[in-house]
C-alpha cells in the first residue's frame, strides 16, 4: 500500500513571519501572561487595554526582529531558536516557577547528568515534543515564497515601520501603566519569551567573561600619611545613599524641611552633585573606582581595585554594612556583612529592613578598632516603589500617603509626602552615625560623608523611579544630595578651613569626587590620588 507524499504547504514571506510571530508571541508567553494577570488585576477598563497592547507588543518586536533576520535569510533559524528556548523556558517557568536569568543558566550548565535525567517525565517530554520540537519542524518544512527584489523591501520596510508606529502608539498611552507595572514587579520581565533567555544567556557569558580575567591592582603604592599616625586614631563614616534625590533636600533649599535633624549638625551640603548613573549598579562600583564617569568602564570596574582596597591596603580597617542587596562589587575584598540577614525583629519585615539596622553591633565594633577605621553603611534610603516601607510609623510626618506599590494611581500630593517621609529618615539615619562619631570623639579625630548612588523620578512628565539611559534622564535621577562633616578635631588637627570648604560646596561636584576626597580625607597616600578630585584639597592647611 502506498501513501502519496504530503505536499508542504506554502506561504507568503510576510504571513509566514507573522503567523510563527503570533505563535511566539501568544503560545509561548502563556507563563508571562499568567504572571501579568496575578498582579494586575483587570478591574478596570484601563487596565484591560493595558493588558490587551501587551501581547500586540510582543508580536511587533519578534516579528521586527525576524523580519531583519529575514534579509539575510536568517529567519527560519531565529524562528526555530526562538520556538525552542522559548517554549523550554515556559515549561520550566510554569511547572516549577523557575525564573530565568544568569543564575539558572549557570544552575543549567552545572548540573549533572543524574539531575538531568530526574527532570525528565512524560509532562516535560510531550510538552516540549508539541509547543517546541513539533513547531520547529513545522516552520523548516513550510515552503516559504519571496516577492519580487524591490516588493520585498517595500514588504519588509512596511512591516517593521508599522510595528515601531504601534509600539510608540502603545508607549504613548500606556507608558505609566507598565513602567509601574515592570518597575514594580522586576522578575516578570524574566517570564517574556525569548528575551528572558537570550538575555541572561548573554548576562551569564558577560559575567563569567569578566571573572576570568585577572583582578587589576591599583594604588599598590598606598601607605598613610605620618600626620595620621600621630596622636588619637582616625574613624570616617561614608553613608551610601540610595535612591534620595536631591531636590528633595531641605540643605539644600527645599520649601519643607526634610533635613531637621542635619541642620542642627553643622554639615557642608553639596547642593550641585551629580550622580554617575542612574541605577545603582552603575554609580555604585563607579562611585568607588578611580574611573571619572565620562571614562567608566563598568567590565573593567567587575575586576579593578576600588578605592576601600587602596585604604584598606594603607593599614587602615574597612567595614562595610549592607542593607541594600549587595554592594555590586565595590566592598567583595573588604570586610562586610548584611545585616538584613538578622532579620532583627521590629526592625525588618519580609526581607527588607529599616535602615536602623546598620547601627547593631556598630559601637561595639568602633570600641575594638585597634586603628584607623573606614566604615560603610549602605543604606536602602529611599528605594521605591514602596517609599512607605522605608521608614518608621514615626516618620510618617507628611500626609496623605502613598500606601501602595501602585504609584502611578497615587495623587502627585501623596506621592510626594510618602517619598519625602523617607528623605525625613535618611536625615535621622545620617544625623545618628554623626551622633555615634560624636559619642567616640575622646578616642578618634572623626568624620563623615554622606552621598547617595542616584536619584528619582516622582511622576514628573510622566515619569516614575529610576534608571533611564543617563543621556535622556531627567535631572531629578542624577542630582543627588552630597555632604560632609567634620568634627572640630578634625578641622584643627588637620588645618582645614571651614569657610573655604562652605565655599567650595557652592561650585559643581559630582561622584567623580568621592575617591580622591576619602583618600585625602583619610590620609591615605597613593600616585591614584588626584588633587583636584578632592573637595578638601584646596581648604587644608596642611598637605594629606
Amino acid at each position: 500500500m502506498q501513501f502519496p507524499h504530503l505536499k508542504r504547504p506554502t506561504l507568503k514571506r510576510m504571513t509566514y513571519l507573522s503567523l510563527f510571530s503570533v505563535y511566539i508571541a501568544l503560545c509561548l508567553n502563556i507563563a508571562f501572561f499568567h504572571q501579568v494577570l496575578s498582579l494586575f488585576p483587570l478591574n478596570s477598563a484601563r487596565n484591560i487595554l493595558v493588558f490587551c497592547t501587551m501581547p500586540v507588543v510582543l508580536f511587533c518586536v519578534i516579528n521586527s526582529v525576524v523580519t531583519l533576520a529575514s534579509l539575510v535569510k536568517l529567519d527560519r533559524l531565529v524562528i526555530v531558536l526562538f520556538i525552542l528556548v522559548s517554549a523550554s523556558a515556559q515549561y520550566f517557568i510554569l511547572t516549577y516557577g523557575i525564573v530565568v536569568d544568569r543564575s539558572m543558566i549557570a544552575n543549567m550548565l552545572d548540573t549533572t547528568p543524574s539531575e538531568t535525567f530526574a527532570l525528565l517525565t512524560p509532562q516535560m517530554a510531550l510538552t516540549l515534543l508539541f509547543s517546541g520540537v513539533f513547531m520547529s519542524i513545522l516552520a523548516l518544512w513550510v515552503r516559504v515564497k519571496d516577492a519580487a527584489p524591490l516588493r520585498r523591501i517595500v514588504y519588509r520596510t512596511a512591516s517593521t515601520l508599522a510595528c515601531v508606529i504601534m509600539v510608540l502608539i502603545v508607549a504613548a498611552l500606556f507608558y505609566k501603566d507598565y513602567a509601574s507595572l515592570f518597575r514594580n514587579n522586576k522578575e516578570l520581565v524574566k517570564a517574556i519569551n525569548p528575551s528572558n533567555s537570550i538575555t541572561a544567556g548573554w548576562s551569564w557569558y558577560v559575567h563569567n567573561r569578566d571573572d576570568n580575567l585577572p583582578l587589576v591592582k591599583i594604588g599598590e603604592d598606598a601607605h598613610l600619611n605620618p600626620l595620621m599616625r600621630q596622636g588619637k586614631k582616625n574613624l570616617t563614616i561614608l553613608v551610601v545613599g540610595e535612591t534620595s534625590r536631591a531636590d528633595d533636600f531641605s540643605l539644600g533649599g527645599y520649601a519643607r524641611q526634610t533635613n531637621p535633624e542635619l541642620a542642627k549638625q553643622d554639615v557642608v551640603y553639596f547642593p550641585h552633585t551629580t550622580s554617575c548613573g542612574t541605577a545603582t549598579a552603575i554609580s555604585v562600583p563607579c562611585m568607588f573606582s578611580n574611573m571619572p564617569r565620562d571614562r567608566y568602564n563598568e567590565g573593567l570596574a567587575h575586576h579593578q581595585e576600588g578605592v576601600l582596597d587602596i585604604i584598606q591596603r594603607a593599614g587602615i580597617q574597612v567595614l562595610w554594612n549592607e542593607n541594600d542587596g549587595g554592594c555590586k562589587g565595590a566592598c567583595d575584598r573588604v570586610p562586610h556583612q548584611d545585616i538584613t540577614q538578622l532579620n532583627l525583629p521590629g526592625q525588618c519585615i519580609d526581607g527588607e529592613c529599616y535602615d536602623e539596622v546598620l547601627f547593631h553591633g556598630l559601637e561595639e565594633y568602633i570600641d575594638k578598632l585597634s586603628g584607623n577605621g573606614v566604615i560603610v553603611l549602605h543604606t536602602i534610603g529611599s528605594h521605591g516603589p514602596t517609599y512607605y516601607n522605608r521608614y518608621p510609623p514615626q516618620f510618617r510626618k507628611f500626609t496623605p500617603t502613598c500606601d501602595t506599590n501602585q504609584i502611578q494611581t497615587c495623587t502627585s500630593e501623596q506621592l510626594t509626602n510618602t517619598y519625602d517621609n523617607t528623605i525625613l529618615y535618611v536625615d535621622h539615619i545620617v544625623s545618628k552615625a554623626i551622633d555615634v562619631l560624636k559619642a567616640h570623639q575622646d578616642n578618634f579625630t572623626t568624620s563623615l560623608v554622606y552621598l547617595s548612588d542616584h536619584g528619582e523620578s516622582l511622576g514628573e512628565d510622566g515619569v516614575y523611579l529610576h534608571g533611564l539611559p543617563y543621556r535622556i534622564a531627567p535631572d531629578t535621577q542624577k542630582h543627588v544630595p552630597m555632604l560632609l562633616w567634620l568634627s572640630d578635631d578634625y578641622q584643627k588637627r588637620y588645618s582645614v578651613d571651614k569657610a573655604c570648604l562652605t565655599k567650595r560646596a557652592t561650585q559643581d561636584a559630582s561622584q567623580d569626587n568621592l575617591f580622591s576626597t576619602l583618600l585625602g580625607l583619610t590620609g591615605t597616600q597613593t600616585s591614584e590620588y588626584i588633587s583636584a578630585d578632592d573637595l578638601m584639597a584646596t581648604c587644608r592647611g596642611r598637605a594629606l
